[in-house]
């Protein structure tokens, strides 16, 4: 796609100013919330049901976007391989939330976040064109796999739900990398951002799922409480990690952010113990310096990948 710029001032200068971050700083902010929302969700079933906590989640988190961003406003300017990458994000995004929290209501959410991770060493691997980064995913992989510590017939269905948002996770990553380097302008009109083809996505998905999660959240708005729980929840699932996401997405080669996000399960673990009370065991703590140095050894590498991400980010295209 050809590259444009933006003539609203408006949009120009906040840009500028983040493009100004390093893209590490906004994976950082990613990581934190990514699982602290979660936890919070936890705690939250004990009030309302999985799936419930998950249309609050997004319903909430759509609500922001809406407010925020104004995503109807594309609907006229995207084309039609556009709309059909947000279809798709938006029904992805809906069913690997729903299976996410289904996930966590029967497994311990360091065990969740470190089968989400797995599918990310799949496209990390397919952008893979050196030894040294193989060695670092060769590191990953044996953190991941003394997290998971996968035990089937322990629960057996939180397992299935768990890998279903693995690959979930892996369409998000794909296709949120399609929207972070989409851009266009028409006229004076702004130029259209990741930020706002995500806020459509996320408009879509809480159409999506409202059939299998309206019914469910129904006890929370009888509870102010729970539903500012849950609208909580929303802000920090599916706002704050999504938006930087996409900042962080746009400046960085797909294969550079999936190895990037073998820290989730490390984080996973943290979030879990301190909010939770989940104590990672020796084996979990293993498993965490082992995902700590792959992904030390494919950040030692030379800065190739961050220059080629941030061309990625100027040109409006795929940086991979």
């Amino acid at each position: 796609m050809a590259t444009t710029t933006t003539h609203d001032a408006r949009n120009t200068k906040p840009t500028n100013l983040a493009m100004r971050l390093p893209p590490v700083s906004f994976f950082a902010v990613s990581a934190i919330f990514h699982y602290l929302g979660p936890a919070l969700a936890v705690l939250l079933f004990a009030h309302v049901a999985a799936l419930g906590v998950m249309w609050l989640r997004i319903t909430a988190a759509a609500v922001v976007f809406a407010a925020w961003r104004r995503p109807w406003r594309l609907v006229g300017r995207l084309d039609r391989g556009q709309r059909i990458t947000l279809l798709a994000l938006g029904v992805v995004l809906a069913g690997m939330n729903a299976m996410f929290y289904l996930a966590v209501a029967r497994l311990p959410l360091a065990t969740v976040g470190a089968i989400e991770f797995l599918g990310t060493v799949v496209l990390a691997a397919y952008g893979s064109r050196s030894r040294r980064n193989l060695a670092a995913l060769a590191l990953t992989v044996a953190g991941v796999a003394a997290l998971t510590a996968v035990q089937f017939a322990a629960q057996p269905l939180g397992y299935l739900f768990a890998f279903g948002n693995c690959a979930g996770f892996m369409l998000y990553i794909v296709l949120g990398h399609r929207v972070a380097n989409t851009t266009s302008t028409t006229g004076t009109e702004r130029s259209l951002t990741g930020i706002d083809q995500l806020g459509a996505a996320m408009l879509i998905a809480a159409f999506a799922a409202t059939p299998i999660g309206l019914s469910a959240a129904l006890p929370a708005f009888t509870h102010p409480a729970w539903l500012a729980w849950g609208m909580g929840v929303g802000v920090c699932s599916s706002v704050i990690p999504y938006v930087t996401d996409q900042l962080a997405m746009a400046r960085l080669p797909r294969a550079t952010f999936a190895l990037m996000l073998a820290l989730l399960p490390a984080f996973a673990v943290v979030t879990g113990a301190i909010v939770l009370g989940q104590i990672p065991t020796v084996r979990e703590l293993a498993g965490i310096g082992l995902v700590i140095a792959g992904v030390a050894l494919h950040q030692a590498e030379g800065g190739s990948a961050r220059h080629a991400g941030r061309r990625g980010w100027r040109d409006g295209r795929r940086a991979d």
